[in-house]
């Protein structure tokens, strides 16, 4: 009965196996690769808890793979902070050469050219606007969302454009100083946060430099191994809601 069940998933197999491209395929097809980042990414995530797995266990991979999960979300959540203020300083930057260039007597559609040449990290969504706005059609910029609301209200009304992109350039600014100031307050909290995140990874190391041996109970033992994964879901647990915590206050 097992012979024949080999047998047959062998010939599903190689009934299944796929065909050597002809030539046509191959000067129409390009060929598939395989993108090193791609590849670097999914080691990057499988290295760790596969090497965990291999020194104290199923636990130890399972714990490796929690604390791994850790890091790239406080890794991604600090990027995303980062970016938010960039782009902050990018909007009130394109925004106040604008309001300037408005002021001398520019037109909007060259004073958003001009702001996309001091500003090139949003230069695209500058030069999005200068071109609708030429085609008379719907201002869309999904980095620049006050610029295009500002100026789709100052057009839709008749509103002088100057006024009304500096009252969107005061109200970025204000935004981008309050975000700076909470986040430079909340810097002791997060510190604190990841200290207390550490704090028992050191104690266990501290346990067993002094001879305690806590390290063969959580790698050696089943209580031990369970006892291992519960603690790293734990200090997940505890950086999600710092994290969430700190993360309330948003750029607006």
């Amino acid at each position: 009965m097992i012979m024949s069940w080999f047998a047959l998933c062998l010939g599903t197999a190689l009934a299944c196996w796929p065909a050597a491209p002809n030539r046509l395929q191959v000067l129409i097809e390009p060929p598939a690769t395989i993108r090193i980042p791609q590849v670097w990414r999914i080691v990057r995530w499988l290295l760790p808890a596969t090497l965990a797995g291999l020194l104290a266990g199923v636990g130890g991979a399972i714990a490796a793979g929690v604390l791994t999960l850790a890091w790239r979300q406080e890794w991604r959540a600090h990027r995303r902070a980062t970016a938010d203020l960039a782009m902050a300083a990018h909007t009130a930057t394109a925004l106040r050469t604008m309001v300037a260039e408005l002021r001398s007597g520019a037109h909007p559609v060259t004073a958003a050219e001009a702001a996309a040449d001091v500003v090139p990290a949003v230069a695209g969504d500058l030069h999005a606007l200068a071109t609708a706005a030429r085609l008379d059609t719907a201002l869309a910029a999904p980095a620049l969302p006050q610029l295009a609301t500002a100026w789709t209200l100052g057009r839709r009304h008749g509103l002088p454009m100057a006024d009304v992109l500096d009252a969107a350039r005061r109200d970025a600014e204000a935004g981008l100083a309050f975000a700076r100031r909470m986040r430079a307050k909340l810097a002791g909290p997060r510190a604190s946060a990841a200290v207390l995140t550490g704090l028992p990874v050191l104690c266990v190391l501290l346990g067993h430099a002094m001879g305690a041996a806590p390290l063969p109970v959580l790698t050696g033992s089943t209580p031990g191994q369970v006892l291992l994964v519960t603690g790293c879901v734990l200090l997940w647990a505890g950086t999600a809601w710092c994290r969430a915590l700190t993360g309330r206050v948003r750029i607006r």
